[in-house]
């Protein structure tokens, strides 16, 4: 038994707050209300054996109200006919939902607690059932999540430690732009020679397992088109194509690393019949003003390279930026008191799903066909922690604000709101208040987050030397 929450209700008090009374006469709701763990409340409800009798009449009337019986008129039925036709029970189960789901509505009203999600009876429904008795008074108990109250045991003077921001390598500059002219460059067919690297290649695919000769599951394509550069396949298929003429056949033996994506390839051999079905090279556009105005506002390549040059240095900054903020939350939380509820945890996971989900649509993927039960299952149990370190970072800051009385000021607020909407398109269609309250919670994280960088301190330390993975899926 689960009845429905009220969506109103009071602020809510401290978890270890003691027991609360209210309603004390003999024909009141009485309840009482018990802290337990991971931010839950019990409430004891007692409810008068008046309430009762009414609830019970209630739902007989409910259950009667469209029997219709051969022999007997609408509403004329004796009421001895009408409970055994529909029997007591049935009444008596009836009653008692309505009866509790009333009783816990009203209760909000009586005390502070701020509900999360639906309560449940802390006995099975059919005990309580046996209980239940028109006329008489009924005692139960609901256990619900509460919105928790987060405090922090220190706010200032904190040290977080964070790795350096590496310098732009050399070159970098020239790479971005290298980058560019690639991505304008004009696909022209190969002739009269063998495939070089940097070429792309349209190939056919079909691979087997070296070690028991039987098809890689994915590993095989009619028409997958493939840069010759080192690191874009898996660990020597590229150089297998390497010198092939459009038209040759051969297979290429190679292995998929031990660190590959999927777990059931990684590390097995495995043999490639590749045909070469198609060869283009990239002709590169003239690196000259003309190329500057094509790929941005600037007028000359000058010009460019250093719009480019402060862009980067502006990149590196802001990472940097980033990386001092994460590791000050983090050293934020780690000052938090608090004990989430399973219905947040709930609800941050279902929010993590539907990201997750909206991205895959947006590949043009069928979402209905790929989340299974089972994904969908070890999709939560994978999520929980990213879901649970999402909502201590927003507790510790809620808890940050309220202990420093931080608050976004009104003008700065309506100055926000008016930037936003100017860069929307369609902003009339936008809901204001889920605007406003948007833009007033980003102004808050920004103006916290400056706060704590402005209360605490920062160390960094050199970053490890990455490790590359130089392969990837054959599909």
């Amino acid at each position: 038994m689960s009845p429905a929450a009220s969506s109103s209700s009071p602020p809510s008090s401290p978890a270890g707050s003691p027991a609360q009374q209210a309603g004390s006469g003999e024909g009141e709701l009485r309840v009482s209300t018990a802290a337990l763990p991971r931010s839950r409340v019990a409430l004891e409800l007692s409810v008068p054996g008046g309430r009762c009798q009414a609830s019970y009449e209630s739902a007989f009337q409910k259950l009667s109200r469209d029997l219709r019986l051969p022999g007997f008129r609408k509403g004329k039925v004796p009421r001895p006919v009408l409970l055994q036709r529909i029997g007591a029970q049935r009444i008596r189960a009836t009653a008692l939902e309505e009866l509790v789901d009333s009783a816990f509505r009203d209760a909000l009203g009586q005390v502070e607690i701020a509900p999360l999600g639906r309560p449940e009876l802390s006995e099975a429904f059919e005990t309580v059932l046996e209980r239940f008795a028109p006329g008489q008074a009924l005692t139960f108990t609901l256990e619900l999540d509460v919105q928790p109250t987060p405090t922090l045991k220190s706010t200032r003077g904190l040290h977080a430690e964070v790795e350096a921001a590496a310098d732009d390598e050399p070159g970098r500059v020239d790479a971005v732009i290298e980058e560019w002219r690639r991505q304008l460059a004009t696909l022209v067919p190969v002739e009269g020679r063998a495939a070089a690297s940097g070429d792309l290649a349209r190939v056919s695919l079909q691979g087997t397992f070296r070690d028991s000769g039987e098809p890689i599951p994915g590993g095989s394509n009619d028409g997958l088109e493939v840069e010759l550069e080192e690191g874009r396949m898996i660990p020597g298929l590229v150089e297998g194509i390497l010198g092939m003429e459009v038209g040759e056949s051969r297979t290429v033996e190679c292995s998929f690393p031990e660190s590959y994506g999927q777990k059931e390839l990684a590390g097995r051999p495995a043999a490639f019949a590749v045909t070469l079905l198609e060869l283009k090279t990239r002709e590169l556009p003239a690196l000259d003003d003309a190329f500057a105005r094509q790929t941005s506002e600037k007028q000359t390549l000058a010009e460019l390279r250093a719009d480019l040059e402060t862009r980067l240095q502006e990149e590196r900054e802001q990472r940097r930026r980033t990386r001092r903020q994460e590791s000050l939350l983090q050293a934020l939380v780690e000052q938090l008191e608090v004990e989430l509820p399973e219905t947040l945890v709930q609800q941050e996971i279902q929010s993590l799903l539907e990201q997750t989900a909206t991205q895959i649509a947006q590949q043009g993927m069928d979402v209905r066909k790929l989340f299974t039960p089972d994904l969908v299952r070890s999709l939560m149990d994978t999520s929980r922690p990213e879901a649970e370190a999402r909502l201590l970072r927003g507790l510790a800051l809620s808890a940050l604000a309220a202990a420093e009385s931080i608050e976004v000021a009104e003008e700065a607020l309506e100055n926000r709101v008016q930037e936003v909407r100017q860069g929307l398109r369609d902003s009339e269609k936008i809901d204001p208040e889920r605007l406003r309250n948007a833009v007033a919670n980003e102004l808050l994280r920004e103006k916290l987050l400056e706060w704590l960088e402005a209360n605490s301190t920062v160390s960094e330390r050199q970053p490890e030397p990455a490790e590359t993975d130089a392969s990837e899926p054959i599909d």
